[in-house]
Order: structure tokens, then sequence, then C-alpha cells
């Protein structure tokens, strides 16, 4: 559309910056989960990050592969529905609490925090796992928490991937 052509004057227009450029209508994010991001898009070990509302904003490949389906496929979720999607779960099968979850602990405490559990993949398996869960700090407080999952040592899993 040619703003011009309407009687818009781009540089009062919503849509366009001062010097005519588009602008985003996506959240930006903070800095610090954009550069977590790169960093666990390089790493073959499962991991998940949130933001310090608990939105899962993004896993990478690896976690994608342990839960049956790529982020890309699944995009920004609340803890409501990657909980329901994938768990995690205690041995006895039930929800493990969010508040009790090891991002939670790592968000609100800004500590690190480690739990063994379960996770459901989109097939129905479950994947018993170690997650290790640590605080992304700013000097504005947290940004969110990065979660990094390891087979169970518990049942003798310890040699490949989650």
């Amino acid at each position: 559309m040619d703003l011009g052509s309407c009687g818009a004057n781009p540089g009062n227009s919503p849509l366009l910056g001062r010097r005519g450029t588009k602008v985003s209508f996506v959240t930006q994010r903070p800095l610090e989960l954009i550069l977590a991001r790169n960093l666990m898009s390089a790493l073959s070990t499962p991991a998940f990050l949130v933001d310090e509302g608990g939105l899962l904003v993004f896993y990478n490949e690896a976690a994608g592969l342990l839960l049956g389906k790529r982020f890309e496929e699944l995009g920004t979720v609340g803890p409501q529905e990657w909980g329901s999607l994938f768990g995690p779960f205690d041995p006895e099968g039930q929800p493990i609490p969010y508040d009790e979850l090891p991002l939670v602990t790592a968000v609100r405490a800004g500590r690190p925090a480690h739990a063994e559990l379960t996770v459901r993949s989109t097939d129905g398996s479950n994947h018993d796992v170690e997650v290790s869960a640590f605080p992304i700090l700013t000097p504005h407080g947290s940004q969110g928490a990065i979660a990094v999952f390891w087979p169970s040592l518990a049942n003798g899993n310890g040699t490949g991937p989650a």
C-alpha cells in the first residue's frame, strides 16, 4: 500500500517509523533472553527458555526431539499450556505443581534449582530426566530462566540424549 497515494504522512504513520521503515508489533524481548536463545540454539542438550512470567519463549532442537514437537510448530505458550502438553510429572504420574518447578524457583528466587522429573512427549511416551534451571539475572532483576535436561541417572539412562 502506497501511503503517499492515500494522503497519509509516512512520518506520522503508526505502521512506519520516522524514516519510513516498518515497526514491528512483536513484543521486544530483553537482550538477555535473545542472547540466551542464541546460546541454546547451538546446544545439543535439550533446553527451555522462559521469561519472567513463566511464558515459554523458546526451546532448542534437542528439546523438540525429546518432546516430539519443534518450537516452530508450537510457538510461545504459557505455563498452563506447556504444563498440560509436556508435564512435568512426579514418579506417580501426577503433575508437579507449577510453584515447585525448578524453572519457577530460578525465576522467582533468582537462584539455580535442580530436580528429577518426568516429561511426556507428544506421542505419549514418558522420559525420566534431571533438570537444572538457572536464572537470567540483570542489574534490573530477573528476566527469565533456562532449564537444561539430561537423562535421569536414577534409571541408568545417563549415556544418551534425553
